[in-house]
């Protein structure tokens, strides 16, 4: 019986490498000012990545006032500037922002994996590799 020669063809190395956790970091940004009111405006000290319609939340220690915003979550509704985002939460009888020196300093982050999606009758269909704005990539 005659042997078939199998054909095989070099598999390039990076043409689907697998998804490493350690390359994917949650975007988090530190805060340098709060705005208060029927929406809450959030100034960053860099620029941050979030888009409309993410969700965030936010750490605030006790030196910076507004407890009443720690962690509570909102939505991202506007982006006035590249380091700003306006958030759907009614922060207007909150405690006012200051800033402070502490090494723990007030931040944002956003809420998301990788396995979100629109939940609908047929579950949780997952519509993309991930949701925008919740992980940053840092892979070499």
């Amino acid at each position: 019986m005659a042997q078939k020669q199998v054909i095989s063809y070099p598999i390039p190395l990076y043409s689907n490498p697998p998804i490493e956790p350690q390359f994917y970091q949650p975007n988090q940004f530190f805060i340098s000012a709060i705005t208060l009111g029927q929406t809450t405006l959030v100034t960053t000290t860099t620029d941050c990545n979030y888009v409309i319609g993410q969700l965030v939340r936010f750490i605030i220690p006790q030196a910076n006032g507004t407890r009443q915003l720690n962690e509570q979550a909102g939505y991202v509704i506007n982006i006035p500037a590249a380091n700003q985002v306006t958030v759907k939460i009614d922060s207007s009888s909150y405690d006012l922002f200051q800033t402070s020196t502490q090494p723990t300093q007030p931040q944002i982050l956003a809420i998301g994996n990788i396995n979100s999606g629109n939940i609908n009758s047929s579950g949780n269909v997952n519509l993309g590799t991930y949701v925008p704005g919740s992980f940053l990539n840092i892979s070499p």
